[in-house]
């Protein structure tokens, strides 16, 4: 899955959390806060990130409406396996990664492999 610059990130972000989808409109106003942006350059982010494949995009009058075509969890994983995938050793970097998290952190791993191993 291709990455994410800080612009399309933020906007991602923002389409996320939200539980309907959005319009550009949408997006401008919800970042009118944090960001000076102009209307077009929010269109244009949101167009890159549906030809990107991260966003779905549906006619609403004259308006789009865009939503994710996968979920926040989803997207962080492939950058994890993509990162995997770039080590020489994927056991050892799995193994420092084990090493490198919290106690509780570990514990949602240990009940997430425990899932995978019991049937049914």
């Amino acid at each position: 899955m291709k990455g994410l610059g800080e612009l399309e990130r933020t906007v991602m972000e923002l389409l996320w959390a939200r539980p309907e989808a959005a319009t550009a409109r949408d997006v401008s106003r919800a970042l009118a806060d944090d960001r000076d942006l102009a209307h077009t350059t929010v269109m244009t982010v949101l167009d890159r990130l549906a030809k990107k494949g991260f966003l779905r995009r549906e006619r609403d009058g004259r308006a789009w409406l865009y939503r994710p075509t996968t979920s926040r969890e989803d997207y962080v994983t492939e950058l994890m396996l993509g990162a995997l995938d770039l080590t020489g050793d994927r056991d050892a970097a799995l193994a420092h990664f084990a090493r490198s998290v919290s106690g509780d952190e570990a514990a949602v791993l240990r009940q997430a492999l425990a899932a995978l191993e019991s049937p049914g």
